[in-house]
């Protein structure tokens, strides 16, 4: 499992939105997240994402919702067990590769 990293203009528009929940006038929210959203950045989507996309991809669930109720039973009768080495090995291989993107 991978952590991703926001972007930038994901930053910009959260700090947007923020300051739009505290701001009480709706007619400058509405510039404050407009601006943000037309930074204008060209986005080309690929064939393959188009594919992804498409109306059959829906038949499948992203998630095995049979494995999600074994481990929502396995925890709740006290038999899940997690592995702490292979947490922390995870963690510090997503660390190290963390880092060595920030590097280059």
């Amino acid at each position: 499992m991978k952590i991703g990293q926001p972007t930038d203009n994901q930053l910009l528009i959260s700090s947007a939105a923020a300051q739009a929940k505290g701001n009480q006038s709706a007619g400058l929210a509405t510039a404050i997240s407009s601006s943000t959203l037309s930074v204008g950045l060209a986005v080309t989507v690929s064939s393959l994402a188009r594919s992804m996309a498409s109306p059959g991809r829906g038949d499948a669930p992203d998630v095995d919702l049979g494995k999600v109720d074994a481990m929502k039973l396995a925890i709740s009768n006290g038999q899940f067990h997690a592995n702490p080495v292979a947490i922390a090995d995870k963690l510090l291989s997503n660390a190290h590769e963390m880092l060595t993107r920030q590097r280059s």
